[in-house]
């Protein structure tokens, strides 16, 4: 505590407190001095002390006074009180020594004082300046504290912090230290603290860049699960539903029936991207009026880190992953346009993703250019579409790399082509041509749901008890198998790609060409160096088969694609199972020729036979024998009757009418006309009489010359009427062998005749040339 001030007393209270004194009290017999001993103590540390003291003199004395007044006014009492006076006055003068002595001790004493008092002004005044310096240096210290903390911040990573407690340092309020060098020279330093934060802060995003693009593969594989997830769903949905077999993911249907997960691909429990640092530099940045300069930088890192992103040249099997790593770089990208102001814009996005496309389409486009493997087209289109539907958005515009798929389609579709080309021709080239056998029911199912067969008739196989013998060998099978493979795959591409009627024309158009060009061709093929009937016949209920698959094939695309499909094949197929048949009639009349170089003919008889020719016999239980055992249908029986019949009818015309038989009598075409009627009543036997028109030919030509009838058939009218299917070629040929005979004969009547036919023969061969046949 600081001492207690002395009160202090003016002239004015010291007269007062005298006046009041009564050296001499009447009503008292000693004399009152001790009333002058509190005065005395209340002025000795006076500064006026010398005037009180003469004022207490001029008191003394005016006291004397007035006691030698009443001195005379009481001379009596005066003698008595003389004594008391001078006792008072020696008292007085003690007094008077005492007050010296007390004087010079005041003195002392003040002056003692004085020099305390002016030591403790000094004192005072030097603790008050080290004060004032104590607190300066407090502020200083708050200061440097405060710097110090800004560095310890920024290594802790808390850069808005610390620039924010640089503003703090700058909107000090006005002190003395505002005023002091030291306090400019620390606000001097303030911007190079502040490039400090603006490194530190542009370090940590630098850092943050990449870490980032570590983790942008990761993302993008999360996010293209989730894809393929929604891809499966919406797959099982539609399976469901035949009316959205060709809605993709991403449709507008999609959309409003896709029922979304809560999955943050870039916060979930496998990962976490932190936008924290990204977002703290944008607001320092900000706040230093230098956004424009991050921006730049920023789009600079993100066109590097894309252009790393695809390596030169691009190896497939880095596909997938290449892939998911530009998914995650560009959800990054949109995370930070959607939660950024004016930061970025769609437009730099935009740049980005074009020019990443632009590269990975002519990655894949050169790494495909070697492929002649299907599979490698379909897994690079799975991938790509997975991507684009992971990253399809108003910003991320995949036009481009739809048309690049359609142009890898295309490629695909000549290559799967191709490989199901091979496959069929091997198919063919190894069946055995036998009956496709199932020993169990679950193989008969098996199998009746690989071909294309009718309704009914798959249920009337069904009902059929096993062992069941197909009708088709697995020639038909395998191809069915392979067709439906080849469709699956085909729209296995498609799927996920914009649907348009290009790609199903596309694939009638390749279905056509697998089924024409390889199935149909290879099985002409073999036919041509097939020589048994039973295979052929096993061909040609196999290309039967295929024939009717054609229309189930077509029913089937246009109700799985909901557009109408056509395809040409069936033509194709029905040229080669016409050719299968003139296989059949080939072949028997191969065999046939074997029986007619048997024959033994004797072209110029003395008389007419009236039994066949025995050689018949034995042809004509053949042909029945083996045309009847061919597992075809009736109708084609009849083909390969009618055609062994017709060729059977040529070769007895051609003895007739041929260059092999030079001469030839009546009784010789008799003997024919006896064979042909054999013959006929053996198609009759067997049900074939309808076949015996093949013959008119060679009856009506053979009975011409027996019945004289050259004549009439010279009149246009007649030949019209009654021999429109007789050749005069043929009948010259025939009446020049018989004109021969004659000419051989010593009878004068066959010589006649001979000439007779000569010039018959003649006759005919000047018939019109546009007659001749």
């Amino acid at each position: 505590m600081p001492p207690r001030r002395r009160p202090q007393f003016t002239q004015e209270s010291i007269d007062q407190q005298l006046q009041q004194i009564h050296l001499l009290d009447p009503s008292s017999s000693s004399e009152n001095l001790e009333q002058l001993g509190p005065i005395i103590k209340q002025i000795h540390t006076s500064k006026q002390q010398e005037a009180y003291l003469r004022t207490i003199q001029g008191l003394i004395e005016s006291k004397d006074a007035e006691i030698e007044k009443i001195c005379a006014d009481n001379y009596q009492d005066f003698i008595s009180s003389v004594s008391t006076m001078f006792t008072v006055k020696a008292y007085t003068d003690k007094m008077k020594e005492n007050i010296a002595g007390l004087d010079a001790n005041v003195s002392q004493l003040g002056r003692g004082l004085v020099d305390k008092k002016r030591t403790l002004l000094r004192t005072r005044k030097t603790a008050a300046n080290l004060d004032e310096g104590i607190d300066s240096l407090q502020a200083c210290l708050r200061v440097l504290d405060v710097v110090n903390r800004v560095g310890e911040m920024v290594q802790a990573g808390k850069y808005w912090s610390a620039l924010r407690s640089l503003e703090d340092i700058e909107s000090m309020p006005p002190t003395s230290l505002s005023q002091t060098p030291f306090f400019q020279h620390l606000l001097s330093s303030l911007p190079s603290l502040r490039t400090q934060i603006k490194d530190a802060v542009t370090a940590s995003v630098k850092q943050w860049l990449l870490e980032i693009r570590n983790i942008s593969a990761e993302v993008g594989r999360l996010a293209m699960d989730a894809m393929d997830a929604r891809n499966r769903r919406w797959k099982a949905r539609r399976d469901r539903d035949p009316l959205l077999q060709t809605v993709r993911v991403g449709s507008a249907v999609e959309l409003v029936t896709y029922e979304k997960t809560e999955f943050n691909v870039l916060d979930n429990e496998h990962i976490t991207v932190d936008f924290k640092p990204l977002y703290e530099c944008i607001h320092i940045y900000s706040t230093l009026n230098s956004l424009d300069d991050l921006r730049r930088s920023y789009q600079a890192d993100r066109k590097a880190q894309s252009d790393l992103i695809l390596p030169n040249p691009l190896p497939l099997p880095l596909l997938q992953s290449l892939t998911q790593e530009i998914s995650g770089f560009f959800l990054i990208e949109t995370r930070v346009l959607d939660t950024t102001d004016n930061f970025r814009s769609e437009r730099d996005v935009e740049e980005l993703w074009e020019a990443v496309v632009s590269r990975l389409s002519i990655g894949v486009d050169n790494a495909l250019q070697v492929e002649t493997d299907p599979g490698a087209f379909l897994q690079a289109k799975e991938y790509l579409t997975s991507f684009m539907a992971t990253l399809e958005s108003p910003i991320y515009q995949t036009n481009s790399m739809s048309a690049f798929l359609l142009l890898l389609f295309e490629k695909y579709a000549l290559l799967l082509e191709k490989q199901f080309s091979r496959r069929f021709e091997n198919i063919v080239l190894q069946d055995d041509h036998l009956p496709l056998q199932a020993e169990t029911s679950q193989e008969v199912d098996s199998v009746l749901d690989v071909v294309w067969l009718g309704e009914e008739e798959k249920d009337l196989l069904k009902q059929t008890p096993v062992p069941l013998v197909f009708p088709w060998s697995q020639t038909f099978y395998l191809c069915c198998q392979d067709i439906r493979s080849f469709i699956q795959k085909f729209y296995q591409f498609i799927e996920g790609i914009s649907q348009t009627g290009r790609n199903d024309e596309l694939l009638c158009k390749s279905l056509d060409a697998l089924l024409s060009n390889y199935v149909s061709k290879c099985i002409g093929q073999r036919l041509a160096g097939t020589t048994t009937l039973s295979q052929i016949a096993q061909i040609i209920t196999n290309l039967e088969y295929f024939q009717a698959a054609c229309p189930s094939i077509e029913t089937f695309l246009t109700n799985s694609r909901g557009c109408p499909m056509k395809l040409s094949a069936t033509s194709s197929f029905q040229t080669t199972l016409t050719r299968a048949l003139e296989r059949i009639t080939g072949l028997i009349t191969s065999k046939l020729d074997d029986f007619f170089e048997l024959s033994e003919y004797d072209w110029t008889p003395r008389h007419r036979e009236d039994t066949p020719s025995m050689y018949l016999y034995e042809l004509i239980n053949w042909l029945t024998t083996v045309v009847d055992s061919l597992v075809i249908k009736e109708d084609y029986k009849d083909e390969a009757y009618k055609g062994a019949v017709a060729y059977i009818a040529e070769c007895l015309m051609d003895f007739l009418t041929g260059r092999n038989v030079a001469v030839m009598n009546e009784s010789a075409i008799s003997n024919i006309l006896v064979d042909v009627d054999f013959l006929e009543n053996e198609l009759k036997r067997i049900g074939r009489a309808h076949l015996c028109s093949v013959f008119t030919e060679l009856r009506l030509t053979t009975s011409i010359p027996l019945e004289n009838a050259v004549q009439d058939f010279l009149i246009p009218a007649n030949r019209m009427k009654s021999y429109s299917v007789v050749r005069p070629k043929r009948l010259q040929a025939l009446l020049e062998k018989l004109a021969k005979y004659g000419t051989t004969q010593r009878d004068a009547g066959m010589r006649e005749l001979a000439e007779r036919r000569r010039k018959e023969a003649d006759a005919v061969g000047r018939i019109f040339p546009g007659e001749l046949r």
